[in-house]
């Protein structure tokens, strides 16, 4: 019997090996598990950032087998003249040594209550300050429309708001899709509380609980799980485990991504 490598996967079920190379500016490839395709702009130790035709650009780890270069996967590895890492914000942006913050744009991010506005802070707050960006909750969304109509979005004063369990059929996707205008964007994520928008393996546990219908969720996680019945500290407790975008689900963190480049996206301020 052929003897079983230290992982216990079989020697000949070992996966083939694949070209390492190396992530020079300017080479095109595509992230496969977000279908994100760009040019590499930067390397440092552990993270390659692209570039796509829109000027977009997206962080992502340097994986074995993590990229497809036309087509064939492939190990992106540092050139051997890359620079020093430079300190990197919690939401994988490069830090900006000395930058301070920008006066705020008139343009807002609304999310739904304290705990996903604490949470935006923790991640994006550094990109926020310097785009100028102001986020604010709302307590529910249950008069998002007049909410909008009474910030009068424009051109120069862009709303983007974020909205969880934003899922076809509901009552915050009938909310949502009942905000009609031009320079309001509305997005979700799926979950019915932002504390499940942060990956289960982060806070040491297989994964968040089903709660019975018609009891509080929040509520019912704490005891399913064993936790003392104090939503507020139980949050806390999970606030303190997020140390970057890494310990978010990409759920989330695709449409955050999303609502800062729509309100930045108006005329300076």
């Amino acid at each position: 019997m052929r003897p079983y490598s230290p992982d216990l996967t079989p020697p000949w079920k070992k996966p083939k090996p694949v070209p390492e190379v190396a992530a020079e500016n300017g080479l095109v490839v595509e992230e496969p598990g977000t279908g994100f395709c760009g040019a590499v702009i930067r390397c440092e130790a552990g993270t390659v950032t692209l570039e796509d035709r829109f000027g977009k650009h997206r962080v992502f780890p340097l994986e074995p087998r993590g990229f497809l270069l036309e087509g064939r996967v492939v190990t992106l590895v540092r050139p051997s003249s890359a620079p020093v890492r430079p300190t990197r914000t919690a939401s994988g942006s490069v830090a900006v040594p000395g930058a301070r913050a920008r006066v705020a744009r008139a343009g807002r991010i609304y999310v739904e209550g304290r705990h996903d506005a604490e949470l935006v802070e923790k991640v994006w707050g550094d990109d926020l300050r310097i785009e100028g960006v102001v986020v604010e909750y709302l307590e529910g969304v249950d008069d998002l429309p007049a909410i909008v109509a009474s910030f009068a979005p424009g051109p120069d004063a862009r709303l983007g708001v974020l909205v969880d369990h934003l899922v076809p059929g509901t009552k915050e996707w009938r909310i949502a899709e009942s905000v009609t205008s031009e320079h309001a964007l509305v997005v979700g994520h799926p979950y019915i509380d932002i504390w499940a928008a942060v990956k289960p393996s982060s806070l040491g546990i297989a994964g968040w609980p089903k709660v019975p219908h018609g009891q509080d969720w929040k509520t019912g996680v704490c005891r399913a799980l064993g936790w003392p019945e104090n939503t507020g500290a139980a949050w806390q407790g999970i606030l303190s485990r997020v140390r970057s975008y890494r310990d978010l689900e990409p759920e989330l963190l695709g449409k955050v991504e999303e609502l800062i480049d729509f309100v930045t996206a108006g005329d300076d301020v």
